[in-house]
């Protein structure tokens, strides 16, 4: 069986390189200089596989920063700034979809912190 990681990359259009981020779980997007960002614009834009395969190769070496990486699709704009390429990367992009107990980024004794304020 072939690892998901040796598997051919196909690539139909412009694609950047995402995960999540380990100390909060934010989105984050794989930039062109090996740093992630949570702003879609600074992400590392590609068509070439051979150029997605080390984008991704690098991101899952970077494991103590970001998990869970993968090739994502976006779509241009007539300036050239990607957007989320479907549905799964849209909802990912905005945030969730649900009122969420505590505020996205908040350390975890801030969380606990807020909890407490909030009951």
């Amino acid at each position: 069986m072939t690892s998901p990681l040796d598997q051919k990359i196909r690539i139909t259009g412009p694609v950047v390189v995402t995960a999540n981020r380990v100390g909060d779980g934010a989105v984050v997007y794989r930039s062109a200089d090996g740093a992630w960002s949570t702003d879609l614009a600074a992400a590392a834009v590609t068509t070439d596989a051979a150029v997605a395969r080390a984008l991704i190769n690098a991101a899952n070496a970077d494991d103590l920063n970001a998990v869970g990486c993968y090739i994502a699709p976006v779509k241009l704009t007539a300036g050239g700034q990607p957007r989320p390429g479907n549905l799964r990367e849209l909802i990912r992009h905005r945030g969730p979809t649900i009122e969420l107990p505590v505020p996205l980024g908040l350390a975890p004794r801030q969380s606990a912190l807020a909890l407490n304020e909030r009951t």
